[in-house]
């Protein structure tokens, strides 16, 4: 039987509101409650603490970054031999999902598709996740697409998702990235 900690940590208050309620709704049914359920109170016994670990929001080295109600589930490149390596040799990316890139300054960004086989486009976004430009982006070609200024992030989605969702240059997105929640007792 699973028991959870009356001590579970709430969600932090700069995840988008959507993300927030399914936080709340997925550590509440965790805990084997149901809508409605009045939560434990923080006096239950110590013995009632037992180990809880439970995924909640995006997975590990994943994002959810989210314009509006549109959200990309995407993989997060950080290290430079993770943007190096992107999105190449991929037979496909499908809906809903990309590659977020994640670099240590704002500066101009270029990207090409050299050993990348689908068509994507790439926002650039600022350091406050604002979109900077969006580019289309040809499979297996070594043109430059660069930045229109500085940027701090570059998402690549497939071709067409920007268009289709309405994003456009100026918008800014909310961006959530995946940790794992761990809660234990003894």
């Amino acid at each position: 039987m699973r028991k959870c900690s009356p001590h579970t940590p709430a969600p932090p208050a700069a995840i988008h509101p959507v993300v927030s309620a399914v936080l709340v709704l997925t550590l509440a049914t965790a805990c084997g409650h149901a809508q409605g359920d009045e939560l434990p109170s923080a006096k239950a016994p110590a013995e009632d603490t037992a180990v809880v670990q439970q995924q909640v929001g995006p997975a590990p080295n994943h994002a959810w970054v989210i314009f509006g109600k549109d959200t990309v589930v995407a993989e997060v490149a950080r290290t430079q031999e993770e943007r190096e390596q992107g999105l190449m040799n991929r037979q496909k990316v499908p809906e809903g999902t990309g590659m977020l890139f994640v670099f240590d300054n704002m500066a101009v960004q270029s990207f090409w598709m050299e050993n990348t086989y689908v068509p994507l486009d790439i926002a650039f976004m600022d350091a406050s996740y604002r979109v900077v430009n969006i580019d289309h982006m040809a499979p297996m070609t070594t043109n430059a697409h660069e930045s229109d200024g500085p940027a701090m992030f570059a998402l690549e989605v497939p071709q067409g998702w920007f268009a289709a969702h309405g994003v456009k240059a100026g918008d800014h997105a909310n961006v959530v990235y995946g940790v794992q929640l761990k809660r234990s007792g003894s």
